[in-house]
Formats: structure tokens, C-alpha cells, sequence
């Protein structure tokens, strides 16, 4: 992104990442990134992860993504980007796929937002009357992370690569209280930075179950950070939030059930 714009440039968003494989310990991983398309302001890079086992040579795709970068020039304001320069046929094809990516981006927020609207009108709520459901209480998860140094990019900023960590950590932990098992990331859906934090801050996760869908379970996690005069005032900024979907296998390889859950 900051090759393409000339300039720094941060991560305004992510589209919902999906995880075909697991990278294990020895095995050699590869991450290919470029500019799709630039906006007015904003850009879309894609970005393909591939992991390769030393002993067969065989390549499989972990993940294919896509994130949303904004310029951030000396001053603030805004700059206006420079259009990508399209070489071949691939290029022409995700410069295309880019400005639909965007749309459904945008749509999807909208979406949201209105489901959020609709949910909480008075005596709108979902409860689950089975015997043996258990309650989500029972599943939350709090964290609290000190950004230091090594956290954070040349601009001083916190990693969005070491949120993203964090926030599967806890969220890791929420959802191995359902399973016997270790739970595998499946999917991160609506991972957006609301704000920056920065080294020194408090960053605090809170993650809970929202539902459990037989064979899988959405797990929900909120990021405030804290600088210290907010930490003694308890004003905390709200930074990030993201749905993280979780598999549990057993000894066989076989999906694991999750129980009902009572919100």
C-alpha cells in the first residue's frame, strides 16, 4: 500500500477472512500482496497466504484476503491515489472484482447496522429453552494486553496483525469452554479498526459466545483501549470488533458437536 500511495498508509478494515488450511511448525509459508484497485482516498490489496511442506513440496492456500488501506499523510488530510497500472489479465480481473468487493463492503455495514436496529426493539429477544443448553456467562473471556515497542509499526500504532492475535487468544479461549477439545479458526468476519491505539495503551478484549451452530460456534469480541488518563477516568475507546468462528475435531479428525447455548 505505502509503495503504491508514496506515503504511510494503515489499515482502515478487513473483508471476512476464511482459513482452507492449517500452517503447522516446519512448514514454510509464503504471503503475496498487491494493489487491486485504489479508490479516491482508499485502496484494496489482496493478499494470498500459501504454506509448503519441506519434505514433499506440496503448496496449499491458507487464506486469500482483502484489506482496505487510507493514506496517512504528514498533517492529516486527504490524497487523492493514483490509479494502479494493470499489466495482465489477472490484474484487469481483481481490478474489476475490486469495485464489487467495495460495494458489498459498504452494502454490508448497512446491513448490519439495520439487523442491529431491528434486534433491539423491546421484548425482541432469543431464548433457548433446552434442558442441557448452557449459559453464555459461562463462556466469557477478559483480557488485558500492554502495548509495548515491539507491538506496534513504524508509526507508532498498535499492530493490527498482533490484534488480531490477541483477539483470537481469548476468543480461542470462550469457545474451548463449549468443546472438549481445541478449538480451530475456521473465519473472521467484520474485522474493522474504529480507532487507533498506540504504544502505552491498555487494550482490553472481551469475548462471549453468541450462538453455536451445531458443528461450529461464533464467538464475539470487543477491543477498548485505554491510555493512562482513560484507564484512571474509565473512558475507554472503543478500537475493534470482529466475529471469529471456531471447529472443534476430535482424535479422528471428525467434527466435534457444540452444545445450545443460552444467551
Amino acid at each position: 500500500a505505502e509503495k503504491h500511495a508514496g506515503m504511510s498508509c494503515v489499515t482502515a478494515s478487513m473483508d471476512d477472512i476464511q482459513f482452507e488450511e492449517a500452517a503447522r511448525v516446519g512448514q514454510i509459508i509464503a504471503i503475496r500482496t498487491k494493489v487491486n484497485r485504489a479508490f479516491k482516498t482508499s485502496m484494496e490489496v489482496g493478499i494470498k497466504v500459501t504454506v509448503q511442506d519441506v519434505l514433499t513440496s506440496a503448496e496449499k492456500t491458507v487464506s486469500v484476503a482483502y484489506a482496505t488501506y487510507v493514506a496517512k499523510p504528514v498533517g492529516g488530510g486527504k490524497v487523492e491515489l493514483k490509479p494502479v497500472q494493470l499489466l495482465s489479465a489477472e490484474d484487469h480481473l481483481e481490478h474489476s472484482l475490486a469495485i464489487e468487493r467495495r460495494r458489498i463492503r459498504l452494502g454490508y455495514v448497512q446491513v448490519f447496522q439495520k439487523l442491529m436496529q431491528e434486534s433491539n426493539k423491546e421484548g425482541d429477544f432469543y431464548t433457548c429453552e433446552e434442558k442441557d443448553a448452557v449459559s453464555t456467562e459461562h463462556t466469557h473471556v477478559q483480557s488485558t494486553e500492554l502495548v509495548l515497542p515491539p507491538h506496534a509499526n513504524h508509526h507508532g500504532n498498535t499492530f493490527g496483525g498482533q490484534i488480531m492475535a490477541w483477539m483470537q487468544t481469548v476468543a480461542s479461549i470462550s469457545a474451548s469452554r463449549l468443546c472438549r477439545s481445541h478449538p480451530i479458526l475456521k473465519a473472521v468476519n467484520m474485522f474493522k479498526f474504529w480507532g487507533p491505539s498506540f504504544v502505552g495503551d491498555r487494550l482490553v478484549f472481551n469475548a462471549i459466545v453468541n450462538n453455536t451452530f451445531h458443528n461450529s460456534v461464533e464467538v464475539g469480541v470487543r477491543v477498548e483501549a485505554y491510555n493512562c488518563e482513560e484507564w484512571i477516568k474509565d473512558q475507554p475507546r472503543h478500537i475493534n470488533s470482529a466475529f471469529l468462528i471456531f471447529n472443534a475435531l476430535n482424535d479422528k479428525g471428525e467434527l466435534l458437536p457444540f452444545p445450545r447455548v443460552k444467551p
